[in-house]
């Protein structure tokens, strides 16, 4: 048995955004980031599933909402110049409110032209192909064509049709990770020894992308208190260590 999946298409990242927020009921002025950035994640690997070309500026906008994730996973927060704490959402927040400002602005006009448009008078075809045979002399004109300008027309138009071709496309890869994935495998190797440095999780496998979803995982493991991290000298390496449950008193 087979059956169909249909995902909306929206005009831009921006445009996906409002729709998240506005579907769950969301505050805009505190996006939960890591929600949202999962939510438009698997929106892409939909696209892609489906094969259809996710354009540049939602892979673009994607590895934005990460780095902000990231930046908010991060245990020591940054600092403006008065000594208040930034908040990594803040730049994303003021342009989701400006293009949304403008979506309802258009929004607006839209519908004003909608109206107009009905009140226009309705053409005659037939008309309107009777008057352009008396104003132009077809016959006339094609007596002007020579070879050479047949040649011209096509060189461009085969032009035009390579530039389309050969235009650069964009792939979205599932990578074979996941953060909760790496969640488990970190308290897995931390459950056998009481410390383990993050290069010994680099040795398990040397992979790019895998120390990438690795590290993700450790951050959100000290947000959520599972483990501590040591530093020792220098900033080449750090120590994981499992954090011990308190004792009810």
């Amino acid at each position: 048995m087979s059956f169909e999946i249909k995902l909306p298409l929206f005009e831009g990242p921006f445009d996906l955004m409002l729709f998240f927020i506005e579907r769950d009921e969301l505050d805009i002025y505190d996006i939960p980031i890591s929600k949202i950035t999962n939510d438009f994640l698997n929106y892409l690997h939909h696209l892609e599933q489906m094969e259809i070309e996710v354009a540049s500026d939602f892979i673009l906008f994607a590895a934005t909402l990460m780095r902000i994730k990231s930046k908010m996973l991060l245990p020591r927060p940054e600092l403006n110049e008065q000594g208040e704490e930034i908040d990594p959402r803040e730049e994303l927040i003021r342009n989701l409110l400006e293009y949304k400002k403008y979506k309802s602005v258009i929004q607006d006009l839209a519908g004003l032209e909608e109206n107009r448009l009905s009140k226009e008078k309705r053409g005659n075809i037939i008309f309107e192909l009777q008057e352009l045979n008396k104003s132009e002399d077809v016959d006339a004109e094609m007596q002007h064509v020579d070879l050479y300008k047949l040649l011209k027309v096509f060189q461009r138009s085969m032009a035009k049709f390579a530039s389309r071709r050969d235009q650069t496309t964009h792939t979205v890869i599932q990578y074979p990770y996941t953060i909760e994935q790496q969640k488990d495998f970190v308290l897995e190797k931390i459950s056998f020894k009481k410390q383990v440095s993050f290069s010994e999780f680099i040795t398990y496998k040397p992979d790019k992308i895998f120390v990438i979803y690795t590290f993700l995982a450790i951050l959100e493991l000290l947000q959520l208190s599972k483990v501590t991290i040591i530093i020792g000298e220098g900033f080449n390496n750090f120590w994981v260590e499992k954090t011990e449950p308190i004792a009810a008193g």
